[in-house]
């Protein structure tokens, strides 16, 4: 209490102590491992655009028609640079999921902890299912938000909350949205971390995955 008083009457903020367990000095904020933008035009990457889905290109200028950033995104850049048609194609986007669902007829958000949105086309056996994702920001683990329970009894603390994990450590919900190089830096490996536009033929490439895949390399 005297201790304090002493201290306001001096001018020190408490609240700016150092950290013991960082050894006297202030935590840092973790380092985002965004690469360099790339943009590596058609004539370098040899896309062949006839091996782009038909579904997949209109749903990316649904959502550039409507202002938003959108791009054929991960294993299917990876193929088409590889001169193989992809099975299946995913779009990354600014749009949220809701501006997503908005614009097309037939689309569905599903998942609790990395929501998305499934853009439909056809019916039956026919049908073919684009899954649209939102740019996710490169969050700390540390920093998400901890519930004492799991998906079941932490409904209610789950309830509008974007980054949380359970006690052990498990991801529960993360949907914080960010820019597209955070985005590119949360991806698995670099082969997967590359955005085709179809409409200008531009691959937006921050790690080299452009020239992992055509070496065959997986790098993290």
């Amino acid at each position: 209490m005297i201790k304090s008083f002493i201290d306001k009457i001096l001018g020190k903020d408490p609240a700016k102590k150092r950290s013991p367990a960082s050894g006297g000095r202030a935590a840092k904020a973790p380092r985002i491992p965004v690469g360099k933008r790339v943009d590596v035009p058609q004539s370098e990457h040899g896309i062949d655009p006839s091996l782009v889905d038909d579904r997949a290109r209109r749903v990316v200028e649904t959502l550039q028609d409507a202002g938003y950033e959108a791009y054929i995104v991960g294993g299917a850049v990876r193929d088409l640079i590889l001169g193989h048609r992809p099975k299946d194609f995913d779009v990354a986007t600014n749009a949220t999921p809701e501006q997503v669902k908005s614009l097309f007829r037939r689309a569905f958000i599903i998942g609790r902890r990395f929501r998305i949105v499934h853009v439909v086309y056809g019916r039956g056996r026919e049908n073919e299912v684009i899954e649209v994702s939102t740019f996710r920001a490169y969050l700390d683990a540390t920093a998400a938000e901890q519930v004492t329970g799991n998906e079941k009894t932490s409904r209610k603390e789950l309830a509008d909350k974007s980054h949380v994990v359970d006690a052990s450590g498990r991801v529960l919900r993360d949907n914080v949205w960010g820019p597209q190089d955070q985005d590119a830096a949360r991806r698995d490996f670099t082969v997967n971390a590359m955005y085709y536009d179809p409409h200008t033929g531009v691959v937006v490439d921050y790690h080299g995955g452009i020239k992992d895949a055509k070496k065959r390399v997986l790098r993290m």
